[in-house]
């Protein structure tokens, strides 16, 4: 599923124009990027929790020159889902 198709279906469920959807949506997308680029977690009680995992340094290979290089310590951000989220997936998606 898309943003845009996101932007419709809460467009056509609440009876609101797309572009107030689509600017709420924005909104929302955007704190959760600065929280995180901030260095705080977001909890979402029921969804699931957009965290920062450090990293640590370790030692990869480039296999085109046959080298070890040394990749620094760095964090990315993560989401984990609630359990009630990992549940319904669980349960309601066919394996295929």
């Amino acid at each position: 599923m898309t943003k845009a198709q996101i932007v419709a279906k809460i467009s056509n469920d609440l009876g609101l124009e797309k572009s107030e959807v689509l600017a709420t949506v924005e909104s929302f997308m955007n704190e959760i990027k600065e929280s995180l680029e901030s260095g705080n977690n977001v909890y979402l009680r029921g969804f699931g929790s957009f965290v920062i995992k450090t990293r640590a340094e370790k030692i990869g290979r480039n296999i085109l020159k046959n080298t070890s290089i040394k990749i620094p310590a760095h964090n990315i951000p993560s989401f984990k889902p609630s359990k009630v989220f990992a549940e319904g997936v669980k349960n309601k998606v066919k394996v295929k």
